[in-house]
């Protein structure tokens, strides 16, 4: 679908994009980044990162994303737009699904579903940070330390907030 008006574009591609992003926000951003990067050329990989960066650090749902997409895009309308878009569909697909798939809670085929959700929604995400990962890590350093930190955050219970911090100090004398 190609418009040339944005806020169209936004609708159209936020509200499709809402019923495939299987667990969560996160989960839609490579087509997210796809279409806000390469295809519709409204903003640099550096500036997703940073969209992703403020949305993440906001209070709120990971959902913010779209929204910060759509403000940079057209503004307010925009934000409007990409939220009421990327919600709009989902909330009302999970209104109906949720009144019949407890109502099926052993049914094979329910259960099947649900297992085969799982590592879609886990590669999806994983997707999502080699995007990301793509688009920050500019310098060895920058590349060491995303792998270093899903390393440690694959192998090890030790809190994020260390991770963050170690970063923060690499960050602070120079190193990133």
């Amino acid at each position: 679908m190609k418009s040339t008006d944005p806020l169209v574009t936004l609708a159209a591609h936020f509200a499709m994009l809402s019923l495939f992003a299987i667990g969560g926000a996160n989960a839609g951003l490579p087509e997210m980044h796809r279409l806000a990067v390469e295809v519709e050329h409204w903003m640099t990989d550096q500036q997703f990162a940073d969209l992703f960066a403020i949305a993440q650090v906001t209070p709120g749902p990971n959902v913010i994303i779209s929204t910060l997409i759509g403000y940079q895009v057209a503004g307010i309308m925009g934000a409007f737009v990409a939220t009421v878009a990327v919600c709009g569909p989902t909330c009302v697909a999970t209104f109906f699904i949720t009144r019949v798939w407890d109502r099926f809670r052993t049914a094979p085929l329910r259960i099947a579903i649900q297992a085969g959700l799982v590592p879609v929604s886990v590669g999806l995400l994983a997707a999502s940070a080699w995007i990301l990962a793509q688009s920050t890590d500019k310098t060895v350093i920058a590349f060491a330390v995303t792998a270093a930190t899903a390393l440690i955050g694959f192998f090890t219970r030790v809190n994020p907030l260390w991770i963050f911090a170690a970063a923060a100090l690499l960050g602070g004398i120079g190193l990133m």
